[in-house]
């Protein structure tokens, strides 16, 4: 029997099975189905034996956006993680990772002390958070442990939402392993793919999502962009989403010319340490700005887009509130952003107005830049070479502080693009680069089971 069949026949939450040559192009599907055999080769014949492919996520437009409740056009990316996995008779949760070689363990429990500044506070603090949010019911067993073994083509601390797509990975094989998808929490408080989305980034930030109590998260204070775009890519298609609560405004299809060049910088896009507290000081200022808000006026508006709807007036009263040039520049940042360049690009992109779109990602580049502050010289550089070399768009994503630079480019110049694309940042000389990567996709689809027959 399929799992995803059953699946879809018990709940409103449906993550499909597909085969491999469904999800990708021919020359993808090849090499994902090598990688899916190591993973399956790790786990030794148990059973039953579950598979998933769940996406990276390219962030086109809506820079720190969506933890202020604003706008955001995203991808799924074709690379990301494969991941086997198999229910076991015990609580004990152990992740190989296959390219590292590596693997890591521990029990599934609610008083679990994920292990900080490793890879492996991303699943610890997956399992913490679902043993506290899934107990064990009256006289019933407490959460079965999971066996799983992974592997990746997706770039690390590059961007692309590596850290979510295994926070994605790890909750879909604990939940299988223990049909929480049937759970009365789970029915509750969870009932489409945005809203799961929206749950699995309360994971990461530690906030309570409905009557799923939060908890200490992974350190990061961000939104569910990320989760978003990893549940709810679709093959060729871009989509603009709107954050707390989560909800898909628009599908636009990327021109069947046109594709996507990445060039990860080579600047680890880290979420820990010193580039932790960078990320979460540009989400304070939000925090900071709402505050304000709510203490001049009264208002108990949770975001920083519902202050500004709350009136028609409201954009320019928060303005004069703000009395830092720091609170400023954020607040310009997120309006300017979220209700102009987003809703702007994407009638640009559904319309294939190259030259608009141009303009309004340099526009976004720009902001970044000199009033969000979270580019790197390498990530610039990047951005702007590709524009020299003939882009129809680029612009830096996601988090910031390092990472990675998308590039929409006429695909048949996409191979001399990426060599020109490549040796201009080689010859820039990155002060702080190491082992920069280029390389081609179009818009994949979300995460999905494998069907293995």
């Amino acid at each position: 029997m399929l799992w995803g069949a059953l699946f879809a026949l018990s709940s409103a939450v449906v993550i499909e099975s597909q085969p491999l040559q469904h999800l990708f192009p021919p020359a993808i599907a090849e090499k994902k189905a090598i990688m899916l055999h190591r993973c399956e080769a790790a786990l030794h014949g148990a059973e039953p034996m579950r598979a998933y492919h769940v996406p990276g996520r390219i962030e086109i437009l809506g820079k720190h956006t969506d933890y202020a409740g604003g706008r955001s056009i995203v991808a799924a990316t074709e690379q990301g993680l494969i991941v086997v996995a198999a229910p076991r008779d015990d609580r004990l949760v152990r992740i190989t990772s296959v390219d590292l070689t590596a693997a890591i363990e521990f029990e599934m429990h609610a008083d679990l002390q994920p292990s900080k500044g490793t890879w492996a506070n991303y699943p610890m603090t997956v399992a913490r958070r679902a043993a506290r949010n899934f107990p064990a019911p009256a006289g019933g067993a407490a959460l079965r442990g999971v066996e799983i073994a992974l592997a990746s083509d997706l770039p690390q601390a590059s961007g692309l939402s590596s850290s979510s797509a295994l926070i994605v990975a790890i909750f879909l094989a604990i939940a299988d392993a223990n049909d929480l998808w049937q759970r009365d929490e789970f029915r509750r408080n969870i009932r489409s793919i945005e809203d799961l989305a929206g749950y699995l980034g309360t994971i990461e930030n530690g906030q309570t999502f409905g009557t799923l109590a939060g908890d200490r998260g992974v350190g990061t204070f961000g939104g569910s962009q990320d989760h978003t775009a990893i549940l709810g890519g679709e093959r060729d298609r871009l989509k603009v989403y709107k954050y707390c609560l989560v909800h898909l405004e628009q599908t636009i299809a990327l021109p069947a010319n046109w594709i996507i060049a990445i060039a990860s910088s080579g600047v680890a896009a880290e979420k820990t340490g010193a580039a932790m507290e960078k990320y979460n000081n540009a989400s304070g200022r939000v925090s900071r700005i709402v505050e304000t808000w709510r203490k001049r006026t009264g208002r108990s508006d949770i975001t920083l887009h519902d202050a500004l709807v709350s009136s028609p007036d409201a954009p320019a009263k928060l303005s004069s509130m703000l009395d830092s040039k720091e609170l400023r520049d954020r607040f310009n940042q997120f309006v300017e952003e979220s209700n102009t360049i987003v809703p702007q690009a994407a009638s640009a992109v559904a319309s294939a107005d190259a030259g608009q779109l141009g303009r309004l990602c340099d526009r976004s580049q720009h902001l970044a830049e000199t009033l969000l502050g979270n580019q790197t010289p390498e990530t610039s550089m990047l951005a702007r070479s590709a524009r020299e070399l003939g882009a129809i768009a680029a612009s830096a994503f996601g988090a910031g502080f390092g990472g990675s630079v998308w590039a929409i480019i006429d695909a048949h110049d996409a191979g001399h693009f990426l060599a020109r694309w490549s040796q201009a940042y080689e010859l820039s000389g990155p002060a702080n680069a190491s082992n920069p990567r280029f390389f081609l996709t179009r818009p994949g689809a979300g995460a999905h089971r494998i069907d293995r027959q």
